[in-house]
Parts: structure tokens; sequence; C-alpha cells
């Protein structure tokens, strides 16, 4: 048999291989609990683990509620920790201690860096760009892009693309629901976020500045190829056997074959724009800072990457940018809206910040300085994504053996696993009402001096690998909200109830924010300093 052959043999039978090992596992579980169940399912009692299988079985059947099964099964553990052995993975400890998430992230940094596997899962997509690094590569990329997050940046670049973006899309996509009847049309506020916030960054690492982005496609036909890969290569990662998508992704079918057809359209566009950007005229021109451009594409070009090292960073950059703040942003709406009291405090603080911006000539929302002054506006942003972090889990993986600080152990190669949404639900973190919308809480903490440590609320990670767009993201978050309260009431027409949390690469809401728009009149203030 040669070798074209075996490449094909190989995972045909790794695939018949796992749908007998699939019939053999549902066949345990219905035996062993009757109708599927082997009495794992309890929230408070450990993974049940099974000779060969380990707890692949308990997993499988909370495969559609792992944030709740972990959750509570975190819950209960004295140390917040869990390890979760399964057949056709690594062994993963899965964590909520704060103490255990500062010792990964910081303490012990160097042992845990993203891994192999975790790049594998996003390589395609992400290929060696700065969120698919680790080591010197990951320090260098580092360094060069955190130019984009300095005050200047976000004030003449990001500034001008949220002001921009804002007036030209955003509010006049809510100013003509709120004309159509205030309660007629209605208006997937999840949607529009996404757009904005895709068409914010795309000009922030591309150079649009207050022009058009000049791509060979529309933002909308990237933006839906983004769409996409990102939903496929988070399957790829909450797959029970990995073996599972390798088969496809080496046969060219299923999922794998469109993964593979969205990802050429996203380096196509983005590889033909970065090309254009590294022309030799170009290259002199960056050099002698005859035309003064500044954006990421510019400097990578001008320090000498090459054209795949650029292409691979600026796909990074737009998958970490483009749905965080949009998904916080979709949760914070949602939260004013069964919270107006804490939606009036924001009003009333973003009405004395801006005083007579708004509808008149001024910002459409808050400015760099007056988001800094916006202190409730960033107590109600941190509360809201406590509950509904844009990443509810992240992994590294163990480089040597190691001993967490509860004394969990750690072996060569296991995946140890942080998770923000368990974190911000424990009572052994946030007392009693953790599972309340509280801003005060983060009021409070601010006037004690010491503020909330990243480790006990790591939704922006925390030591060196700490998100370099923090600041960014409260910007844009605050300039979004400032914006569209100022101007806008929302009422969502889902009946009353929390709507379904949905954990991909960054988490969203199920079927959208659906809301009806009226025009909010609006109170000046003076801004105070």
């Amino acid at each position: 048999m040669d070798l074209e052959s075996c490449s094909y043999v190989l995972p045909l039978l790794t695939c018949c291989l796992f749908l007998l090992y699939s019939i053999t596992c549902y066949a345990l579980a219905a035996a062993a609990g009757g109708g599927g169940s082997c009495g794992g399912s309890d929230d408070h009692a450990a993974p049940r683990s099974y000779p060969l299988v380990g707890c692949l079985l308990d997993f499988y059947r909370n495969r559609r509620r792992l944030l709740a099964w972990y959750t509570g099964l975190l819950a209960a553990s004295p140390s917040q920790t869990i390890v979760v052995d399964r057949l056709g993975a690594r062994r993963t400890v899965v964590t909520a201690n704060p103490a255990n998430v500062e010792h990964v992230l910081r303490a012990n940094f160097g042992n845990y860096p993203k891994g192999k596997a975790f790049t594998d899962v996003l390589g395609d997509l992400l290929g060696g760009g700065i969120f698919n690094a680790d080591g010197e590569r990951w320090f260098a990329q580092r360094k060069l892009v955190s130019h984009e997050f300095s005050a200047r940046v976000m004030r003449e670049a990001v500034g001008v693309a949220l002001e921009r973006e804002a007036r030209a899309r955003l509010l006049p996509a809510l100013d003509a629901a709120a004309e159509g009847g205030g309660g007629v049309v209605v208006v997937d506020v999840q949607e529009l976020l996404r757009q904005f916030a895709f068409n914010v960054i795309c000009r922030v690492a591309l150079g649009g500045g207050g022009g058009e982005v000049a791509l060979a496609l529309p933002l909308s036909r990237l933006a839906a190829a983004f769409d996409a890969a990102a939903a496929i290569s988070a399957r790829r990662g909450a797959a029970p056997v990995a073996a599972a998508w390798k088969v496809k992704r080496a046969l060219g079918v299923g999922s794998e074959r469109r993964l593979r057809e969205e990802v050429k359209v996203i380096r196509d566009a983005i590889m033909e724009f970065v090309r254009d950007s590294s022309s030799r005229r170009r290259r002199e021109q960056l050099l002698a800072a005859a035309r003064g451009r500044d954006d990421l594409v510019s400097r990578m070009a001008a320090a000498g990457y090459p054209d795949e090292a650029i292409c691979d960073m600026v796909v990074s950059f737009i998958m970490a940018g483009r749905d965080t703040t949009s998904s916080a942003l979709t949760w914070f709406f949602w939260l004013m809206t069964r919270h107006r009291d804490v939606e009036r405090e924001v009003l009333d603080e973003v009405d004395a910040c801006m005083g007579d911006g708004g509808d008149g000539g001024g910002l459409a929302g808050v400015d760099l300085e007056g988001s800094r002054r916006a202190r409730v506006l960033h107590a109600a942003l941190c509360e809201t994504m406590r509950l509904y972090p844009p990443v509810a889990w992240d992994s590294k993986h163990a480089a040597e053996d190691d001993v967490l600080p509860d004394g969990t152990r750690v072996g060569r190669g296991d995946r140890v696993t942080y998770f923000p949404y368990g974190m911000g639900r424990m009572e052994a973190i946030w007392g009693a009402d953790a599972g309340e919308f509280r801003p005060g809480r983060w009021l409070a903490a601010a006037a004690a001096g010491g503020g909330v440590s990243p480790f006990k609320y790591p939704v922006f990670q925390g030591g060196p690998r700490t998100c370099l767009g923090k600041d960014m993201a409260f910007v844009q978050m605050k300039f979004v909200a400032s914006a569209v309260l100022r101007r806008f009431e929302l009422r969502p027409v889902a009946p009353e109830g929390s709507p379904e949390f949905v954990p991909l690469l960054t988490a969203h809401m199920a079927g959208g924010l659906k809301v009806t728009v009226r025009r909010r009149q609006r109170q000046n203030g003076t801004c105070e300093t």
C-alpha cells in the first residue's frame, strides 16, 4: 500500500474506531443509570469515572451544559478545583481558585504556555499570530503590538474610528428603528454591535482611520467568514474526542471543509492588503516617515516582518477585538433593561461628563478623558463581565510537572483551565450575593483603595499575558454605552428570564438581543473633573 493510500485508510480506520467507541459509551451510560444516567450528572458530585474511558460518559452527557456542570462541581469542591480525566483528551485540571490562577498566570508563568494542543485547534485560523504564539515569538509580537494601545493611538485612531462608525451606521440604525414607531420595528442589538466592533477594529488594524478600509471584498463578507471560522474552531476545542475533527480535516469534509474555505476568504483578503502595504515603495515611504502612517500593518512592514507574519498578526488582532467588546455590551444593555435603577445612575454620570455632546455638534459618546471619569459606568461594565465574561474559560498546558497552591498535582502535558464564568459565580470568592448584578461592589473596592485582583477576576487574564487591549476595550464600551443610552431606551421583546449564554471562542447571547427602540429625553449636565 502506497503512502497516499495510507493517508486515507488511517483516518477512516480512526473514524470507525471512534464510532464503535461512541456506541459502546452510550450503551455503558444507559446501563449505568437507566436512560443514559450513570449517577454522575448531579452537579454536587465529582465526575464519575470508569476504567479506560474515565469520566467521558459524564462529560458527553453534560456536553451541552458544560458551564453549569463545571460551575456546580467547582462550587462543591473544597478547593474550587476539579480534575477531568477522560479517554480521547488530555488530563484537565479546571480551577476557580484565585491562588491557582495566579500561580498559572504569574508565579509560574514559564511553565504554562498555551501549548501545542491549543495552537493546533486555532492554528488554521490564527496561524502564528500573537494569540496563538508562545515564547520568544509571542514576546516579540507583544512588544510590537503594544504601541497600538498607547493613549495617543486610542485618542487619534480609535477615537476617530468610533466616532465615524457610530455616526455612519450604529446610531442611524437605532434612530430608524425609533422612527418606525418605537414598538413596531425590532432590532437585534447584538448583531449591530458585532458589525460596529468589526468595522472599528478593521479601521484600527488596517489603517482606515476616518476613511473606508480598502479591501478587495466588502467588510460584511469578511465578517461572515470570521463568524463561520471562529464557530467551527470553537467546536474543535469542545469536541469530546479530538480525533473526530482531525479526521474530517484530513478528509476535507463537513465543517472542516467549510473552515478551510472561510479561512481562505479571510487570508486572501488580508494578504492582498498586506502585500500592497508592504510593497517596496510603501516600505521606503514608511521608513522615511513621508506620510506619517502609523497603523499596525505599516509598522510591521517597516520592521521587516514577512507578509505571512503580518497577516497572522492582523487576523489575531481582529479576532481579539471584534467580538469581545460586542459580547460584553450585549449583556450590559440586557442588564440595563433589567436594572433601570443602575441605568439611571449611568445616565446621570454620562450626562454630567458629556455636557452638550450627543445629538448636537459634539462627540457621539464619551471621549478618552470622559471615559476615565465614568466610574459608575465602569463598575457596571465590570459587573457585567463578572457574570457574563466574553471568554468563559482559557487553558494553558504544563511544560513540566507541577503542584498548584491548593495541592492539585499537574503532570507534564496536562491542560490547566481557569474558568472566569464559574469564578464570577463562586460565593467563596464574591460572597452570598455572587449571583446578583451589583455594580456597587466595584465602587466599594475602588473606594477601599485596593481594587479587585486580576486573579480573582481574570476576564483580562493577568501576569505577563495581561490583555494589552484592556484600556481600549473600556474606551470602546464606554463610548458605545454612552452614545446609545443617552439617545435611546431599549426594551427587550423576549419574555422574562435570562437568555442563553453560549461560550464559543467568544461568548454570545443565543438568538441575539431583540429590542424595540424609543428616543430618550436627554438631561444635560456639567462634566466634573
